[in-house]
């Protein structure tokens, strides 16, 4: 495993049961020896489910059959593994995640569209399945309600540490509970989604009001990072809602904000993971013709490779920056375009700012979160997009992946 992500959390929430909610997890050997690589969650009877996935053209079969079974609005069973993805194996890999299906439905009593499947790991290789039915049984007499580390560790592939997240909010007067993790290093551009991510909460709430909040939450956290511009063939993230909580159906303002607050800290937990990453960068685009526009153009500047090395290397290069925003197919007035890294103006009004020394951000450059401010000069659009550094531990880790 690699070593330890330098922008990891000094410590971990403690992260509460989930009333609904029953995990296991164990070691299947679907890629490695005594490593955990698979997850089992059992979730109550009336639980509904939203989710978003990607939109890879080579989306795999767990993806394809999770889109099926969304359209109950129900769900009953969770099942993840790790060190395999399930992708690109056609008629094989189909097969196989209907097998997993069927187990899951004899041993709780449930129907297909109630099993939802996630896989991630090696691209093109036959997912052994008959290791996770093999081990079904016994995750289900060994499920509790407090696996929540084990569970968030048991998604991870080159992820340094495991990434996990807890919110409480209000519906009515009724406090209801979030749980999520997540896992991802690399491969990370989603679009829709991210690598893996799970949420689960206590309360009621009906399946299109959940699939509204989740569109809307996710459009601000998870589709706005990246880290090396490769979207998945995985992309899955699940919200369910056990109802166990009882509270009546009234405004979700506040478990919005919830949900959007603790997607946004597994978002970030994703990108300071990167693989090889060393800086967590935030990009704020403004004046752009659009939000859409002013992300398109912040993904640009997070997904340009020599933007990530000059980062990497702390050297404040911004006319880099400026290609990148050029590059992106945008509005922006080159006249008009100012930049900002660390708040200090280096550019303002299509040149460099006369005011400008480099001295003035150099411990900014070399310090563990970067500032990036762009304003393009056109509009009223804006958006904010993370990314990290690009680092040779990047090719390190990439490189000997499969070994």
């Amino acid at each position: 495993m690699p070593d330890l992500s330098p922008l990891a959390p000094a410590s971990f929430p403690d992260m509460p049961a989930i009333r609904g909610v029953r995990l296991a997890t164990g070691a299947c050997g679907i890629r490695y020896e005594n490593r955990s690589d698979l997850l089992l969650a059992e979730l109550a009877p009336g639980t509904t489910a939203a989710g978003v996935f990607t939109r890879s053209l080579t989306a795999s079969a767990p993806v394809l059959a999770c889109r099926e079974s969304l359209k109950s609005g129900g769900g009953r069973v969770l099942v993840v593994n790790s060190g395999n993805s399930n992708a690109f194996t056609g008629k094989v890999g189909k097969d196989a995640v209907a097998r997993v299906s069927k187990s899951c439905c004899d041993l709780f009593s449930c129907a297909p569209s109630d099993v939802y499947m996630a896989s991630t790991g090696v691209i093109g290789e036959k997912l052994p399945d008959e290791k996770i039915i093999a081990a079904m049984s016994g995750l289900r007499s060994a499920m509790t309600y407090n696996a929540w580390p084990e569970a968030a560790r048991a998604i991870m592939t080159t992820d340094t540490y495991p990434k996990m997240a807890t919110r409480t909010a209000t519906i009515s007067g009724t406090q209801v509970t979030l749980n999520g993790i997540a896992k991802g290093s690399g491969m990370i551009a989603p679009d829709m989604a991210t690598m893996l991510a799970f949420v689960f909460t206590d309360a009621a709430i009906p399946a299109p009001t959940l699939q509204a909040l989740l569109n809307e939450a996710n459009a601000t956290t998870f589709n706005c990072i990246t880290v090396d511009g490769d979207t998945s063939t995985s992309d899955t993230l699940l919200l369910f809602a056990t109802g166990k909580a009882e509270n009546p159906v009234a405004d979700y303002g506040d478990f919005g904000r919830a949900l959007h607050a603790l997607l946004h800290e597994l978002a970030l937990h994703v990108v300071k993971d990167g693989e090889g990453a060393e800086k967590l960068v935030e990009i704020t685009v403004s004046s752009a013709a659009s939000a859409s526009a002013a992300r398109s153009i912040g993904m640009s500047i997070a997904n340009s490779p020599l933007v990530k090395t000059a980062l990497a290397a702390g050297d404040a290069n911004w006319g880099r920056i400026v290609m990148a925003v050029g590059k992106a197919g945008q509005a922006a007035d080159r006249d008009k375009l100012s930049i900002k890294i660390g708040g200090v103006s280096v550019a303002t009004h299509g040149e460099a700012d006369p005011d400008y020394r480099e001295s003035q951000i150099e411990s900014h450059m070399k310090s563990r979160h970067i500032a990036i401010a762009v304003d393009v000069g056109v509009g009223s659009g804006a958006a904010t997009v993370w990314t990290c550094d690009l680092t040779h531990r990047y090719i390190d880790i990439n490189g000997s992946y499969r070994t």
